[in-house]
């Protein structure tokens, strides 16, 4: 028996939740974005009619108003946006325990095993976007089929407030013939690598050779082979299920550019700080640790490194990530972003190493002294806040000019 499975997307969620807090603003183009006066004035998402003008995420406030003078701008909200995040779960728990949070504005939803009190799959989507109208002020397309990948299609397909039904039936005709692209997971460099070889549809990609799309993009061309060809099972977790932490990340776009060694390590020390701290918190260390770099021009570099010893060291964390940036990015480029991921993680009470004869016992003690430093630092912040504690690094340095 095929699964029944929905995909629930809210539409414009960001400035739907704002304006449903000022409703002024449904009158016209509306755009959610930083402060306009600093760096960080990039598009985070806009209205229906925001997007008539063909105002794109991620793109700057400038090049937004450029499209669309009269563009009104307003400040996230993120606290709102959890707080409506939870009602919209709280809304498809009624339906199912299964329920597969795909970020803060979808999810997933098995409904298989509802259907006898709800109906079929296409009736509770409608209902769902009715009540979703009527109780929580917000829309939502939902994309119903037998596998999670074909459900996030569908609800990309008809948009604003839509359901759309991917069959097992009619898949082949309605599915294959859209672009590659739009399929789970096909990202920019997998759909320019399948352009390149003249796989511009879904169903091109589902009839090439497993071996030959694998030759070309690794494991990730045999998982979206398998979702082109509707062979998708992976399953819709349950709501309350723990979820696995796989990595344990940190960015910051700077207020102007970072310039140098010195101003970099300061915006590195205060990520590792946070990575460092919230890794010791779960009780996990990292096996590698990864570095991302974005200059004014939106060019990224990222950078890895694996660890023989696994750490959730704040220092050992500064120390591998200066080492990268110093290693892959010239010191008189300016950098506008970077980012710090600990990843590939294990529990802290499991991770092993083998130490060297001669340096085993320098090394313990070093990292003894380290730990215990963490664990201080950690304390005296949860005690007093976070600010009683600063890494010198991170603290902007005085010019030999300024007034003390």
């Amino acid at each position: 028996m095929d699964r029944t499975i929905l995909h629930c997307d809210c539409n414009s969620f960001f400035a739907s939740v704002e304006t449903l807090l000022d409703p002024s603003l449904a009158d016209g183009p509306t755009a959610v974005c930083g402060d306009p006066e600093s760096r960080h004035g990039i598009i985070l998402a806009k209205n229906e009619k925001a997007k008539a003008f063909g105002v794109q995420t991620a793109e700057t406030i400038w090049q937004a108003k450029r499209k669309c003078p009269d563009l009104r701008l307003v400040a996230p909200h993120r606290s709102e946006y959890v707080k409506f995040s939870r009602k919209c779960n709280e809304l498809y728990l009624q339906y199912t325990d299964l329920v597969d949070p795909f970020g803060i504005d979808e999810s997933f939803l098995d409904v298989t095993g509802s259907m006898h009190l709800f109906g079929s799959g296409e009736h509770i989507a409608d209902e769902l976007r009715r009540r979703m109208r009527e109780e929580v002020g917000l829309t939502i397309s939902v994309g119903v089929s037998f596998n999670r990948a074909f459900a996030k299609l569908g609800s990309d397909y008809k948009k604003p407030d839509g359901t759309t039904v991917f069959s097992r039936g009619n898949f082949k005709q309605r599915v294959w013939s859209l672009p590659a692209n739009t399929l789970l997971y096909v990202g920019k460099r997998a759909s320019d690598r399948l352009n390149q070889l003249g796989v511009r549809t879904i169903g091109e990609l589902a009839a090439c050779d497993p071996a030959f799309i694998h030759s070309i993009l690794g494991k990730n061309g045999d998982l979206l082979l398998r979702y082109a060809r509707g062979e998708d099972d992976e399953p819709v977790r349950s709501f309350y299920a723990e979820r696995e932490v796989k990595s344990v990340g940190n960015s910051m776009t700077f207020a102007h550019n970072l310039l140098g060694a010195d101003e970099c390590r300061m915006g590195i020390t205060a990520l590792c700080d946070n990575v460092g701290r919230r890794l010791r918190k779960r009780g996990m260390v990292c096996q590698t640790v990864q570095l991302g770099i974005r200059d004014p021009e939106f060019h990224n570099r990222s950078r890895q490194v694996t660890l023989e010893r696994p750490t959730n060291s704040t220092r050992t964390l500064i120390d591998l990530s200066m080492q990268l940036l110093l290693g892959h990015w010239p010191m008189d480029k300016p950098v506008r972003l970077l980012s710090v991921t600990a990843a590939n993680l294990l529990p802290e009470n499991q991770s092993c190493e083998q130490l060297s004869l001669f340096d085993a016992a320098e090394d313990i003690q070093k990292r003894d002294r380290q730990h215990k430093l963490d664990q201080t630092v950690d304390a005296l912040r949860q005690k007093f806040g976070d600010k009683s504690v600063v890494f010198a690094h991170s603290v902007k340095k005085k010019d030999k000019t300024d007034k003390k």
